[in-house]
C-alpha cells in the first residue's frame, strides 16, 4: 500500500536549496550520508494531491497547459507566513493575488526557481 508522497526539487545548487528548506522553512530532516554528506531528506508536513485539467475554459477564456506536475506550499494565513519568511531572508516574486482557489504568491527557492505558497479557499484533504 502507498504510505507517503515523496516530492523532489531539482536544483542548480542543492546545498543552497537544502539550507533554505532547513534554515528558512525550518523543516525537520534526516541525512542520507550513504549518498553524500549533506544529502538531506525533509519532512514536508501533511500532503494532499489534486488533479487539474490540461485544457478547458475558465471565466469564459480557454486555456491549455502541457502535462506537468507541480508542488505548492499551503498555509493558514498567507500574510503572516510571508512576513515570517521574509524576516528569515526569503524572497517573493510578487504580491499576494486571489486566484479563486486561494490567495497565492511565489516563493523563490535558492537555485531552484519558484514555488507557489497559498492560503487555500477550497476544502482541504491533508488531515483526513
Amino acid at each position: 500500500m502507498i504510505k507517503a508522497i515523496h516530492t523532489m526539487i531539482h536544483s542548480d545548487d542543492p546545498p543552497a536549496t537544502r539550507a533554505f528548506l532547513r534554515d528558512v522553512l525550518s523543516w525537520p530532516y534526516v541525512e542520507h550520508t550513504e549518498s553524500e554528506p549533506g544529502w538531506l531528506i525533509f519532512k514536508a508536513g501533511p500532503s494532499e494531491m489534486g488533479v487539474h485539467p490540461t485544457s478547458g475554459v475558465w471565466e469564459g477564456k480557454p486555456y491549455s497547459h502541457p502535462k506537468h506536475h507541480s508542488i505548492s506550499l499551503m498555509c493558514d494565513d498567507i500574510e503572516a507566513t510571508v512576513a515570517e519568511l521574509r524576516s528569515k531572508g526569503a524572497e517573493f516574486t510578487g504580491g499576494i493575488t486571489d486566484e479563486g482557489f486561494g490567495l497565492t504568491t511565489n516563493l523563490v527557492l535558492p537555485a531552484a526557481g519558484e514555488i507557489m505558497l497559498y492560503q487555500p479557499k477550497h476544502p482541504e484533504a491533508h488531515s483526513l
